[in-house]
């Protein structure tokens, strides 16, 4: 039986997986749709993404303003800490973050709705991000908040300067950057 349980944000989930373990070593169930819609979580995907990062590598903080994508997220080799900020005006969250650690050891996804920013930074010498998304990737309607933005003051448990793709060095700040409704 899956669990969620919901985090600071209600709408976004920790996925917690049922795992069997003994002397050989593990299985759980990494997906299963009806299991989720019987937990309350029901979405369609359309498409599964697997990134592969270094030490101190920083991905994010990504969304999508038109066609804005849900996202099932987790960890199969290392360890991240992974970030999401509540980027729906009208929500009383609104500019609120809240971060988990995912992990090949504690085997736990997040569920990450529409209307979310997403990142995260890598803490194991490297780690295999996989996601599944509820729409595709279309990069005109990507945008990236800007992770280090002091509105924010995300907590990132890294000392100095992450190693971050060029556009993620320029996000927009969230005074500047475009939200949902």
């Amino acid at each position: 039986m899956i669990r969620l349980t919901p985090t600071e944000i209600p709408d976004v989930l920790l996925v917690e997986p049922r795992v069997f373990g003994d002397e050989r070593g593990f299985f759980y169930e990494s997906y299963n749709r009806r299991e989720l819609a019987s937990a309350g979580l029901d979405a369609e995907f359309v498409q599964d993404n697997h990134s592969r990062s270094a030490r101190g590598v920083l991905r994010g903080l990504h969304y999508q303003i038109e066609h804005p994508q849900g996202k099932l997220v987790r960890v199969t080799a290392g360890e991240v800490f992974d970030v999401v900020v509540d980027m729906r005006k009208s929500s009383p969250g609104f500019g609120k973050w809240v971060g988990v650690k995912l992990s090949e050891d504690n085997k736990q996804s997040l569920w990450i709705p529409s209307g979310f920013a997403h990142g995260f930074l890598v803490v194991s010498d490297f780690a295999d991000f996989l996601y599944k998304t509820t729409d595709y990737w279309y990069p005109e309607f990507e945008r990236t908040l800007l992770w280090s933005d002091p509105a924010l003051a995300i907590c990132w448990p890294i000392d100095g300067t992450p190693t971050l793709a060029a556009k993620d060095a320029v996000g927009q700040p969230l005074a500047l950057a475009d939200v949902y409704p």
